[in-house]
């Protein structure tokens, strides 16, 4: 579209038929899948998250709530939003 100011590609398609706010978790979702994102780190404020995929903040707080819904995030009230630590799966032992 006009102007892109930055970044290289933003990874939000506007024509993909999926929801905005989908896209953008499962996006997130997958850094944090390669490790791009690593737990315990704070993931941006929804205004710095809005601004960087450029959507509306309200956008990035329903993303941030399926991070949530799906245990990749804990949201602590006036400290930030965390990548959650992945939890064990049943038998941890892999020796």
């Amino acid at each position: 579209m006009a102007g892109d100011s930055g970044h290289d590609r933003s990874p939000i398609d506007p024509m993909k038929i999926a929801y905005v706010y989908m896209q953008m978790a499962d996006h997130i979702a997958e850094r944090i899948a390669k490790g791009e994102l690593r737990p315990g780190a704070r993931l941006p404020g929804e205004r710095d998250l809005a601004a960087e995929y450029g959507v509306a903040h309200l956008t990035a707080r329903r993303a941030t709530k399926e991070l949530r819904e799906r245990g990749l995030v804990v949201t602590l009230p006036s400290k930030g939003t965390f990548i959650a630590y992945p939890e064990a799966e049943g038998d941890d032992d892999k020796e």
